[in-house]
């Protein structure tokens, strides 16, 4: 059984990796990379990769809504970092304005996630040729 996580999460991995493999993101293919994760998800879990509320990609434009209100305003431009969350520590009376963390992965989490980020670099590889 693999665990839900918040998609602010998984979408700041997915962009350090892609940035990692020098490979270009925008907020649109990042919502594409999103639905190609749950639909893996869904597949060898039986269940959602997210803590939000997903919806249909090609009536709305978007997948997660949060991801597309967080990444709305880059529209078309790369994706160097992930967008930024309030956080309090606790014990803390400073809010600290830093980027979504990345998930601890499982293994077989791992390998579904690499084999998104690969297919997607492969496609774009393809597409560029």
């Amino acid at each position: 059984m693999g665990n839900i996580y918040s998609a602010q999460n998984i979408a700041a991995f997915l962009i350090y990796e892609l940035n990692e493999k020098e490979a270009f993101i925008n907020s649109f293919s990042l919502q594409r990379l999103l639905v190609a994760v749950d639909n893996l998800w869904f597949k060898h879990f039986g269940h959602t990769a997210f803590k939000e509320e997903t919806t249909a990609f090609l009536e709305s434009n978007y997948y997660i809504k949060e991801i597309y209100d967080a990444y709305k305003e880059f529209e078309d431009q790369h994706l160097i970092l992930p967008a930024k969350e309030w956080h309090l520590e606790y014990g803390q009376f400073q809010l600290v304005h830093r980027p979504y963390g990345v998930p601890i992965f499982t293994g077989k989490e791992m390998l579904l996630i690499n084999g998104v980020v690969s297919k997607f670099c492969e496609h774009a590889m393809n597409k560029a040729s």
